[in-house]
């Protein structure tokens, strides 16, 4: 079955101001180059709608939830931009596209889980990794993939998952949402020191944290995923993967200081899958997190999805 892939129009209409990296054309970036290359020809193209509530509750506190939603529902009927915090800023559609890409992460799950596709990736935004149980940060809002491995635990039945994050930053939120839950292995890898500054020393014994120097070039990182995250992911043995898919460890991303290039995020995805075809029936949710250079950010989504596609 082909790859699911999941871009909710809602995403788009996020915008954190003029000059923010975070913004709506990194999303143009990618739709504009998988239609160049025409893989967006060979994906399922899925809808999203916007998360549950009690779903979000997954991951975060219901006090969170009640106080982010009352901010961003408060932008949008009074049509103005607020700061939550110093980097970090919704406008009247960001309440939206924050619910409709937890939502696609869920969707895509469930999708996943029955049937409906091999694996899928969420072309979506705001991203979520640095969203802890109780914080917003780092543009960041709801923690997409933590929702997703939640529900798959909590109401789909998987008994294990795996959260693999390759972003340039580590997922602080993620690791704060699911340190010491032992239905949970994440591995990452991280350049150290950068934003938000944690993740050397772990929280939980369920957490394989590899920071790494600036200027790491993929042949190193590659062999970083095979002697530390590939063994651990063995052991663990994950009925299901999600991926905190982050694109600025790229080497023309301003946003960090590392190596990676396009062959690089296809190499390990294809390792990726490999665990997941003996372990995991071959399931893998794929989520976007950072990746700020447009162009190397639409290219690495490419070689990740021919990847996941087989294509």
């Amino acid at each position: 079955m082909p790859t699911a892939y999941f871009n909710p129009p809602e995403c788009r209409r996020h915008d954190m101001g003029a000059g923010h990296p975070e913004c709506p054309e990194r999303l143009s970036a990618i739709d504009d180059w998988l239609i160049t290359t025409g893989l967006n020809t060979a994906l399922q193209h899925e809808d999203a709608q916007p998360a549950d509530l009690k779903d979000v509750e997954l991951a975060h506190t219901h006090g969170y939830v009640a106080e982010i939603g009352a901010v961003l529902r408060r932008c949008a009927e009074q049509g103005e931009r607020c700061a939550v915090d110093p980097d970090t800023s919704a406008n009247p559609h960001t309440w939206a596209a924050a619910l409709h890409a937890a939502g696609a992460a869920v969707r895509a799950t469930d999708l996943v889980i029955d049937g409906g596709a091999d694996n899928a990736f969420c072309s979506v935004r705001p991203p979520g990794h640095h969203a802890t149980r109780d914080q917003s940060m780092g543009f960041c809002f709801f923690n997409n993939v933590a929702i997703a491995a939640r529900h798959a635990l909590d109401r789909r039945g998987i008994d294990r998952v795996a959260i693999v994050d390759f972003d340039v930053h580590h997922g602080n939120g993620t690791e704060d949402i699911i340190a010491g839950d032992d239905r949970v292995l994440m591995v990452s890898l991280f350049q150290d020191p950068l934003y938000p500054y944690s993740g050397a020393v772990p929280k939980g014994t369920n957490m394989v944290n590899v920071p790494i120097p600036p200027y790491t070039q993929g042949g190193e990182v590659r062999e970083i995923v095979e002697a530390m995250w590939l063994p651990a992911l063995e052991r663990f043995k994950p009925q299901m993967i999600f991926i905190s898919a982050g694109f600025d460890a790229h080497r023309d991303d301003d946003l960090g200081q590392l190596g990676l290039v396009e062959a690089d995020y296809e190499w390990i995805t294809l390792k990726l899958k490999d665990v997941a075809a003996r372990h995991a029936k071959g399931r893998i949710v794929s989520v976007l997190e950072g990746g700020y250079n447009t162009q190397a950010l639409a290219r690495s989504v490419a070689a990740h999805l021919r990847a996941l596609a087989d294509l």
